[in-house]
């Protein structure tokens, strides 16, 4: 193949050569290169020798050297930029502020409001024609003229308090989306990917990586841009996110060497010559396709929401998901995920929220309904029945405009009772914690995830870099049949084992991982890369070794054959070839399961000598154990040579190569616990909060680690399994994983060692699946790995590592842990409490004002015919309670007293019962004050009374006392709000909070404007000091009152209800389960004309399975019953990395032993039908033959009647 590749680079060289001249002097084209990305496999590799030679003849002509990398050198690369592009994705516009005042002006008792101003402003310029006054009744015109014109000013005044709802929801929208946008940027800065330039290794963010560049990719990497492979070792990469195949594609330059970006890499490493970046590559062009129907495809998706059809290329959207935003700030795009696909269930908080709303929202609509009502049937019979006028053709104008008062002190009503706040607080309160848990090292992804955490009754931690500094150091050793406590001096190890060591450590670590020079003078050396090599690597150093020298020597091209790391091997191994034509292979691991595979170990001198199974277990007991009781994670170092004269040894098959090992030494690797986790831990235990341990490492590591951070007790109860253990106890005979046998043991389990990616994910699926406890487990999941992917999925919320964290990692989490410290985890919980409680502060105070104010307008307006409080002071009432009182009360910083008490729960109700006596009890008060003032307050204040005034009367003192006392009244409640577990103290902290101490005293000042100038348009009229007092006192009253109620236990009051409920599983209607069934599932859509046929084939077969069932009914009872829940089938059904069905698809690893690959893994059962209730039967039919495509899931041997009946079918 050499010397045909030297003739097509001759050849190919030729044929480019007319070309150079129009693109920027590189010898190939962008339309070439991006051609060339669109093929696969066999055919990319026919175009790349066809046209190139070899990936070295694409390296040459885009003038790049696949050793040296790029020269990095400015001009170069802005030139590599105007050719090729910028790796960035441009994203989608943002709303534009006009658009978002459009849509909070959508709102509908605003549209209510705006037609009754509107209304209300048209009558009041209509002039009725001269005539006889007195015939339309007790009906006073205004006295005076002027008056009369000044009916305009009610109806300006609502749609100018209208405009200001709109301008301040619209605002907050604006900066929630512009936060929002800063967050996606700030994710992608902190996106790093290691290129080579000049022949340094360096790291650069993944929006400066050009065309030509060469990337190292690694495990666990999220491809930013396309490329073509130079070198690879065992590189295996999930596609998913692009084609859809759940396999992994084995790339090697002899295969496929096309790496596209979006991927991820599941295993190995290896170096490739990026090709086309940002919107050439591959996830830039489908992005392209999405944004290029921008408009359309936002009212395809309406289309899509109503009848449920969807396009293909929507599908393409969906099949996207994953790739978001890696490569632009496609903030947008991940909106739009969110709303596109069930991630999870909705929050708890939006539930109860939601069904809150709801509830208060009916009971205002029917007050306001009532009040209309009310009025004007008096007003009617009054006029016509009572006075007996005749209704006159030119009184009508003046009757409408009656009618319309009433209408808009109806609509009033319906306005405070509708609690619009409710959604703002919620915003505002994510927001803001979400900005101040930046500063506690918690990114949030996903807004929920931050009130979630507060709910959380469970924490699976990883162990390394989580619970301990992830700083490893080799602090013990057993070399040459002698155990060190601490490292031996390089004079006490025989040269031939020093050889083996330094070859052995140098070769077999990722040649990314290497040990740098302190930053500052006097600091710790700076480790990169994986850092339990970098511990082996920091042992040559102590041995006064280099390992760099013997790199030098063995450059990573020259490794013959490389197993890497993963979390099935849990071991690495390097094959080298000899100059003499012989191979050795070097291998380091887990102690134990690298210690199976040795047959000899390294004597006293040096040499090798037989090492039995018994001598392996003295060494168990006598080395591995002592060390792991310690809390050191053992690695075991060995190696095996293949002499020259053999064969060649088939390479692929590693169980063959991999064993009979020489045992070089055994290292003791000391992880210390981070000071400040013991008494993080300790903080979650009395938060009522179980922390699990999840790891790989040995179990006697894990119990001594678990010992250290307090996670176990001495003298505990608690049970600590390893995954083999685990899984042996939580699967029935035929290997399937049953509810039952986990409910037994994870109340108990504390730690998991020697764990597969695989037990995490089924640990925190049979938590949350569980029903033990009455209340469902709210769980958080910390991950790094790849591998953790499913977890953090399935997890509650999903927290990742942001320093040792993999891409695919941060994708699927909800929170990225900026400084990988389990404290930040105890924040995130504080914070997330701290949102639930601001929430409940809010609705405390909102409800009460809701509660008077209905109550005033509505008896008001029936015994006065005229609401106490006019329509635009209503609405200034709205604004106090809603928007600014939300933005007060949702901003309180947390205390640690959060952390006192356990976690709420999904079903505890939103108000709890002493908040409901706070509301009832403070509304009572005010409620006396107010009627007080208005049936009395002309007497005591000797003022002329503002009841039954005329149309258009001028404001009276009266009402302007009522509407001021009222507002003092709230002023001092939401300071009482600030309390809801009945607090004696509702100042403490209150000036740690400058947004509620400003807010409050902004309104102060306002309402002293609008008392004192607001006149006509807010119907009131000044006031004079000792009435300010008056109100002001009257105010200071409710809190004064709160002692009072604060006093009276809760308990004693039975009677009270609390309200805001969580949803429960059974209150949700069947079309929205339906609905998620119909958003999961692609393959559905095609198959649906067939279904329609194979059910109909399926109710046939029922029919005669009835007949038969009346013959053999003990038989067939499988039938009736579809399989259990827990049975693998169901991981099987949807295909695919993305588990937004939280069934993740996980049998790649779930059969422990990776033997029996492709057959069970490509699994094209039909989707479970989307009619569920349809007949059980047929479902159980479906359900069975989908089983036998499984082996693991099958339930019937083929002598079974079962048997027969699904070969019938």
């Amino acid at each position: 193949m050499g010397d045909m590749a030297n003739n097509s680079i001759a050849y190919s060289g030729v044929k480019n050569a007319v070309k150079e001249t129009n693109h920027g002097d590189f010898g190939v084209t962008l339309a070439e290169l991006r051609s060339l990305m669109e093929l696969r496999a066999a055919d990319a590799l026919h175009k790349i020798q066809e046209c190139y030679g070899d990936v070295h003849g694409i390296c040459a002509k885009l003038k790049t050297s696949p050793n040296e990398g790029l020269s990095g050198n400015p001009a170069d690369i802005e030139r590599r930029e105007a050719v090729f592009g910028k790796n960035f994705i441009p994203p989608k516009k943002p709303k534009t502020f006009l658009q978002l005042v459009w849509e909070a002006l959508q709102d509908v008792t605003l549209i209510i409001l705006e037609i009754a101003a509107v209304v209300s402003l048209g009558l009041s310029f209509y002039q009725p024609p001269g005539g006889n006054e007195s015939l339309c009744g007790s009906v006073n015109v205004g006295e005076e003229e002027e008056e009369s014109e000044a009916g305009w000013i009610e109806g300006a005044a609502i749609l100018l308090s209208v405009v200001c709802v709109v301008l301040v929801t619209a605002f907050n929208d604006w900066s929630k989306e512009k936060q929002f946008r800063g967050l996606q940027s700030r994710i992608e800065q902190e996106q790093k990917f290691t290129v080579i330039r000049g022949g340094q290794v360096i790291q650069i963010p993944v929006a400066d990586i050009i065309v030509g560049d060469i990337a190292q990719v690694k495990y666990g990497d999220l491809l930013p841009a396309d490329g073509v492979l130079i070198q690879g070792n065992d590189l295996k990469i999930d596609e998913s996110s692009l084609t859809g195949e759940s396999d992994h594609v084995k790339k090697s330059l002899d295969r496929d060497p096309m790496l596209l970006s979006g991927t991820h890499v599941m295993e190995g490493s290896g170096r490739m010559v990026v090709t086309a970046v940002g919107v050439n590559s591959q996830t830039g062009i489908i992005f392209t396709l999405l944004g290029a129907g921008g408009d359309e495809e936002e009212k395809e998706k309406e289309k899509e929401k109503k009848d449920k059809k969807t396009k293909a290329q929507d599908g393409a959207a969906m099949e996207m998901q994953p790739l978001k935003s890696e490569d632009g700030g496609d903030g947008d795009e991940k909106d739009k995920k969110r709303s596109n696909l069930p991630k999870k269930e909705k929050s708890v908080l939006q539930g109860k929220l939601t069904k809150l709303a709801v509830q208060i929202g009916k009971a205002g609509l029917l007050m306001s309904a009532i009040t209309v009502i009310i009025l004007v049937l008096y007003f009617v019979i009054d006029t016509f029945w009572v006075q007996k006028r005749p209704w006159l053709a030119e009184c009508t104008p003046i009757y409408i405009q009656y009618f319309v008062k009433f209408f808009i002190i109806g609509v009033t009503v319906l306005v405070v009772a509708v609690p619009e706040g409710l959604p703002l607080a919620v915003t505002i309160s994510l927001a803001y914690s979400v900005k101040k848990m930046m500063r506690d090292n918690n990114l949030v992804r996903h807004l929920d995830a931050c009130e979630t955490m507060g709910n959380a009754t469970a924490i699976c931690s990883d162990k390394t870099g989580t619970l301990t500094m992830n700083r490893m150091t080799v602090v013990q050793a057993y070399i040459n049949e002698k155990h060190y406590k601490k490292i031996p001096e390089p004079e006490a190890i025989p040269e031939k084992t020093m050889a083996y060591l330094v070859t052995g450590i140098s070769v077999n670590c990722a040649y990314t991982s290497k040990i740098l020079p302190p930053e500052k003078e006097g600091g710790l050396p700076r480790h990169v890369g994986n850092k339990t090599e970098c511990a082996l690597l920091g042992l040559l150093l102590d041995l006064k070794r280099d390992y760099q020298d013997v790199r030098n020597e063995i450059p990573e091209e020259d490794l013959y054959k490389v197993y890497t790391f993963n979390s099935v091997r849990k071991s690495m191994s390097t094959v080298l070839k000899n100059s003499d034509g012989s191979f050795r292979i070097f291998s380091k691991g887990a102690s134990e399961i690298v210690l199976k595979k040795c047959f000899k170990i390294l004597s006293a001198n040096g040499e090798p000598k037989v090492f039995r199974p018994r001598d392996r277990d003295d060494i168990v007991k006598t080395v591995i154990e002592p060390m792991a009781s310690e809390g050191l994670r053992t690695i075991c170092l060995a190696f095996r040579d293949f002499p020259a004269g053999e064969p060649e040894p088939e390479w692929d098959n590693e169980n063959d190569i991999v064993t009979g090992l020489t045992c070089i030494a055994v290292v003791g690797i000391e992880d210390p616990v981070r000071p400040e986790v013991p008494d993080a831990i300790k903080k979650c235990q009395r938060a009522g909060i179980t922390v699990r341990m999840v790891t790989g490492d040995n179990i006697n590591t894990a119990r001594a680690i678990a010992l250290k951070c307090g996670i176990l007790n001495p003298g505990e109860d608690f049970l600590c399994l390893e995954g083999k253990d685990f899984n042996r106890r939580i699967r029935n005979e035929k290997g399937e994983i049953e509810q039952e046998r986990i409910d037994k043991i994870w109340p108990k389990l504390r730690v998991l060692a020697r764990s597969s990616p695989t037990d995490k994910h089924t640990l925190v699926k049979g938590i949350i699946d569980s029903t033990v406890f009455e209340q469902r487990q709210v769980v958080a999941v910390t991950g790094d790995g790849t591998n953790d992917g499913p977890a953090l999925k399935k997890a509650d919320v999903g927290f990742a590592m942001g320093i040792a964290g993999t891409d695919v990692a941060k994708e699927a989490s909800d929170i990225i842990l900026t400084d990988d410290n389990f404290t930040s985890i105890v924040k995130a919980v504080m914070w997330g409490r701290n949102v639930y409680d601001s929430i409940s502060k809010f609705l405390q105070f909102q409800l009460t004002v809701n509660v008077v104010a209905v109550i005033v307008a509505f008896t008001g307006a029936c015994i006065t015919q005229d609401s106490p409080l006019k329509a635009v002071q209503m609405l200034w009432v709205n604004l106090i309670m809603d928007t600014l009182a939300s933005l007060a009360l949702a901003t309180e910083p947390p205390t640690e007293s959060l952390l006192l008490r356990k976690p709420y729960g999904r079903n505890k109700p939103l108000i709890s019962r002493t908040m409901m006596k706070n509301i009832l009890g403070h509304a009572f008060y005010q409620l006396v004050v107010v009627f007080t003032l208005l049936f009395a307050g002309e007497k005591i204040f000797d003022i002329d009374s503002g009841r039954n005034a005329p149309l258009h009367a001028p404001p009276s003192e009266h009402y302007t006392i009522v509407f001021n006392t009222f507002v003092m009244m709230q002023l001092f409640n939401e300071i009482n709000a600030r309390k809801i577990h009945g607090e004696r103290n509702v100042f403490e902290g209150i000036f740690n909070n400058a947004i509620f101490c400003s807010i409050v005293l902004g309104t102060f000042i306002v309402q002293i404007i609008i008392v004192q100038f607001g006149g006509k348009p807010f119907s009131c009229s000044e006031l004079s000091v000792e009435q300010w007092l008056w109100s002001i006192f009257l105010g200071m009253g409710t809190l004064l009152w709160g002692q009072l109620i604060s006093t009276i236990p809760t308990s004693r009051l039975k009677f009270l209800k609390e309200a805001g409920h969580g949803t429960q599983k059974e209150e949700i209607p069947e079309e929205e389960l339906a609905e998620d069934v119909e958003e999961i599932d692609h393959a559905e859509r095609e198959l649906r004309r067939g279904q329609i046929l194979w059910f109909r084939g399926l109710n046939r077969i029922q029919t005669q399975i009835r007949v038969v069932n009346a013959f053999r009914s003990s038989l067939y009872e499988g039938l009736e019953k579809p399989e259990t829940r827990s049975s693998i089938h169901n991981f099987m059904t949807h295909p695919e990395f993305r588990i937004e069905d939280s069934e993740p698809h996980i049998p790649l690893i779930d059969d422990t032993d990776a033997e029996d690959d492709a057959p069970t893994k490509r699994n094209p059962t039909p989707p479970p039908s989307p009619n569920r209730n349809n007949n059980n039967a047929a479902d159980g039919a479906i359900h069975l033959t989908a089983g036998r495509r499984n082996k693991s899931a099958t339930s019937s041997s083929p002598g079974s009647p079962l048997h027969s009946l699904e070969t019938s079918l």
